[in-house]
């Protein structure tokens, strides 16, 4: 008896809740597939029937090689351009159960680019603005280059100049006195010598 009913209850869910059906057929990768180009009448009409629209909605991409097989053309509007408040099923994308996603949602999604975008000022004249501020900036680099713009700077200046104040040279011309003693009276053996100082007398 439970089986009966239970089978009642699915006939009737799938009478007059078509979503529940489609949830249910469509759970796998291939059911997602775009099956071969649809080249009769025949196959148009399976393949609307398929994405939920109707014969006169449906307009297929061209068999150009991309393999979209009889995926449905649908317009590009971007997400950003859809009426906010409007009571979607999904808000967040914008779009309704069972809609069809355009094949390049993922770059029209309202995170993304908006392709209806309508600017303040047109395409030709902002690459107009840039090439001329650009350029104007690389005119100047390039003409300016040659003069070097630096601090100026004098050569350091000494006093006496010519002159050597100091070096690193020992003289060993000159006796070097520690103390009272030369270093020729000092003892070798003691490396520091009492009261040894190197001023010279």
């Amino acid at each position: 008896m439970s089986l009966i009913i239970s089978k009642k209850l699915i006939e009737f869910s799938f009478k007059y809740r078509p979503s529940l059906y489609i949830s249910i057929r469509n759970h796998w990768d291939k059911d997602y597939k775009p099956l071969a180009y649809p080249k009769t009448k025949a196959e148009r009409e399976a393949a609307a029937a398929k994405y939920g629209l109707s014969i006169s909605e449906y307009q297929v991409y061209p068999d150009d090689g991309a393999g979209l097989g009889d995926y449905p053309q649908v317009s590009t509007v971007s997400a950003a351009q859809r009426d906010a408040f409007y009571p979607w099923d999904y808000p967040e994308l914008r779009r309704n159960y069972g809609e069809p996603f355009h094949r390049d949602f993922d770059l029209i999604c309202e995170e993304r680019y908006d392709l209806n975008a309508k600017h303040r000022t047109p395409g030709w004249l902002q690459w107009m603005q840039f090439i001329l501020v650009l350029g104007g900036f690389l005119s100047i680099q390039y003409f300016f280059d040659r003069c070097k713009m630096f601090p100026g700077l004098l050569p350091k200046q000494y006093p006496l100049q010519g002159k050597i104040h100091y070096t690193f040279e020992l003289d060993l011309s000159k006796p070097i006195h520690w103390g009272k003693k030369s270093i020729n009276d000092c003892d070798p053996s003691d490396p520091f010598p009492a009261h040894a100082n190197n001023n010279p007398k």
